[in-house]
């Protein structure tokens, strides 16, 4: 949610759209609380910048007949504070969500931030384990915990990621009643979109015995994994799990939980799967963002192409 110092430096009618937008975005486009946070704190920086830059509290109309040179000059002050590319993309599609809101509840418009371009971003690779470093890694998780019943949900944890491409916080927002049933996990996702896993019997297999050491009380509305207190794991600890591991292990740094993720992806397109496979399974809205673990497929098989030819 925006800030109350943020509201403070705004003129009322803005303060109460700002709320109006941040309440859509929370319960009727279900963000994750991640991206909502990235949105208010860029909305956040934008109000603060035109705060400055107006030298007054600004207003809706202010808002409406912002030019392209405020854009710019925004964005240029990001860059000079450190932000990168990609970071200053996403600011700027946080502003835009805000004036298409606002033009499409029909407050107000702004003709100039459509003629905004976004900075342009590297063209990145998902970074997806060895076959041996996702195995070594659910085969220690349990290493360094003190208590036998949080290595069991550690090795479960990691063996659900792997084996069923699940999104971190998608696994961890799982309770007691989704228990896979018949070989499938009912996940909701990104959108608060569901979709359907299968589940393999390993995966089963460490779910159950995890379940049956923790601890704590077995209802159906609890949290699957818990943290050692009982509330349910935050992903800060799940990481940092990953990362101690990580160092232990020697490991690169590219082994985190959503590491799995795209292990998952990279290892069923290596062993023959097709992508639209592969896009029900990760919940992809568009196939192009799939088509990137196609790049990684050839990279590898260059690898070793050079590697093994002998007049490579």
């Amino acid at each position: 949610m925006i800030k109350q110092e943020i509201l403070a430096k705004c003129a009322g009618d803005l303060a109460d759209i700002l709320v109006k937008w941040t309440d859509y975005l929370a319960y009727e486009k279900n963000l994750s609380k991640h991206t909502l946070r990235a949105y208010s704190a860029d909305v956040g920086h934008f109000v603060n910048f035109l705060f400055d830059h107006l030298g007054k509290a600004p207003c809706l109309d202010d808002l409406s007949t912002i030019t392209i040179r405020d854009f710019r000059g925004w964005m240029a002050k990001k860059a000079m504070e450190g932000t990168s590319n990609a970071s200053r993309a996403r600011s700027l599609s946080g502003i835009k969500n805000l004036l298409q809101w606002l033009d499409k509840q029909g407050i107000m418009h702004n003709a100039a931030i459509g003629t905004v371009r976004s900075p342009k971003l590297p063209h990145k690779l998902p970074r997806p384990l060895q076959q041996d470093h996702a195995m070594d890694l659910i085969k220690h998780a349990g290493m360094l915990e003190r208590h036998d019943w949080v290595g069991a949900r550690n090795t479960a944890l990691f063996m659900l990621l792997y084996g069923c491409g699940l999104r971190i916080n998608e696994a961890l927002s799982l309770d007691i009643k989704d228990f896979p049933q018949d070989g499938f996990l009912r996940v909701i996702g990104k959108g608060n979109k569901e979709r359907q896993v299968p589940v393999l019997p390993i995966v089963e297999k460490h779910l159950s015995e995890y379940l049956a050491a923790c601890p704590y009380p077995s209802d159906k509305s609890r949290a699957i994994f818990l943290g050692a207190r009982g509330k349910r794991l935050n992903q800060g600890i799940a990481q940092r799990a990953m990362r101690e591991l990580r160092v232990t292990l020697g490991l690169p740094e590219n082994a985190t939980p959503h590491a799995f993720r795209h292990s998952f992806a990279t290892h069923l397109l290596q062993n023959g799967a097709n992508l639209r496979e592969i896009q029900e399974l990760l919940g992809h809205e568009s196939l192009s963002t799939t088509q990137r673990y196609t790049e990684i497929n050839a990279e590898e098989m260059m690898r070793i192409y050079k590697s093994a030819h002998p007049r490579a």
